[in-house]
């Protein structure tokens, strides 16, 4: 027996959920196992179910009403095919990494060509799963080089072109050049979540949770972004 993915269509069209679902019906490895309406409905079935394919539509009410935040909020993201009516919105969303996409009305033989694409990652994923997972994260700092262990890190913040990175075992943070999403990509383990634009915790680290923010262990307060609050509370 071959390999089933499993697949989540996003759009606030029913027309639109009709077309690909008739579309993963003629293949024999895909499976549609949820169909979600606004970015929030989605959000909440993606953190409690596993997918391998995503299929996204950009031109919809999302959680806070922007563009591509769903794929900026995912921890894990799946291997993620756009919709959309509009091509200009085909270069973004590349840069918030997805796969392809795919411009309405779809046609099956692009259709099966995104797909395709989509499987190649996550054969790929599934291969860098079975490889060690690393238990810390190397940095440079000043010219120097740091090894910095996964369960020491307490949070992560923005800082322009750099981040600023608190530990448990550090008094003052390392200062890194270099962007969030970027290091959101190096840390491994569920218990980094992003609860702000400019922010990455390690939910292991809260000392006390409260609506609009969190104290950490070391006394800091990491302000909760309305849209985030969802991917904490999971």
């Amino acid at each position: 027996m071959g390999v089933t993915y499993k697949c989540l269509i996003v759009d606030d069209e029913k027309p639109a959920h009709q077309v690909l679902l008739s579309h993963i019906k003629q293949c024999d490895d895909l499976e549609c196992i949820g169909n979600a309406y606004s970015g929030k409905e989605a959000l909440t079935f993606l953190q409690n179910n596993e997918i391998d394919i995503l299929f996204l539509d950009i031109n919809m009410p999302l959680v806070s009403g922007l563009e591509l935040e769903l794929l900026e909020m995912l921890p894990v993201k799946p291997s993620t095919i756009v919709t959309t009516a509009y091509s200009d919105f085909a270069l973004e969303s590349y840069q918030n990494d997805a796969i392809d996409y795919l411009l309405k009305p779809i046609s099956f033989s692009k259709f099966l060509k995104a797909v395709e694409k989509a499987k190649i990652f996550c054969k790929d994923r599934k291969e860098n799963k079975k490889k060690s997972v690393p238990q810390s994260v190397l940095i440079k700092e000043d010219g120097f080089d740091y090894y910095i262990d996964m369960n020491d890190i307490i949070y992560v913040e923005s800082a322009g072109n750099y981040i600023k990175i608190f530990t448990k075992s550090r008094r003052k943070s390392y200062f890194v050049y270099g962007s969030l999403s970027g290091f959101k990509t190096e840390l491994i383990g569920d218990n980094f979540v992003q609860v702000h634009r400019s922010f990455i915790i390690n939910k292991e680290c809260i000392k006390e949770r409260f609506m609009s923010k969190v104290v950490l262990i070391n006394e800091d307060e990491v302000p909760i972004g309305r849209k985030y609050q969802i991917l904490l509370d999971q």
